[in-house]
């Protein structure tokens, strides 16, 4: 990967990668609110925030990681968006599966949108097995 340019869809999708982090720090300055009691929560909705919080951090990580092996393997049209997307867009979607399924006062169980965490994972798994064939497919012979 020595002196890898990325295309313009890679830096496009990187940057916009890159600046949802600070989303991502907001939502731990609002965990902050709620493990010190300020923002009342059931003990269910504290954990799918941590949740929610958690696997946003490390799958837009992983995405950021990802999309360089992408550019890497050369993939190109519908396999290279699968590969470049797929683990952010499975970030956003597991992220909101979380959040969304525990709004409202006093909830003690997850609501229809807890079907985003799986819709998320279905993503998410297209995403790093295409990266992963794809990578292995473009290796050099040895």
């Amino acid at each position: 990967m020595q002196g890898l340019q990325l295309s313009a869809a890679g830096q496009y999708v990187g940057g916009v990668m890159l600046l949802s982090i600070v989303t991502i720090e907001f939502g731990g300055w609002f965990l902050t609110r709620v493990v010190t009691g300020r923002v009342p929560m059931t003990e269910f909705q504290r954990g799918f925030a941590r949740a929610g919080h958690a696997h946003a951090g490390v799958l837009v990580s992983l995405g950021l990681l990802g999309l360089l092996f992408a550019e890497a393997t050369g993939l190109s049209g519908v396999l290279g968006w699968v590969a470049r997307l797929g683990t952010p867009v499975g970030a956003i979607l597991i992220s909101a599966g979380f959040f969304f399924s525990s709004m409202g006062a006093g909830r003690t169980r997850p609501n229809r949108l807890i079907s985003l965490v799986w819709v998320g994972a279905v993503a998410l798994a297209a995403g790093v097995v295409t990266l992963g064939v794809g990578l292995l497919i473009s290796a050099p012979a040895a």
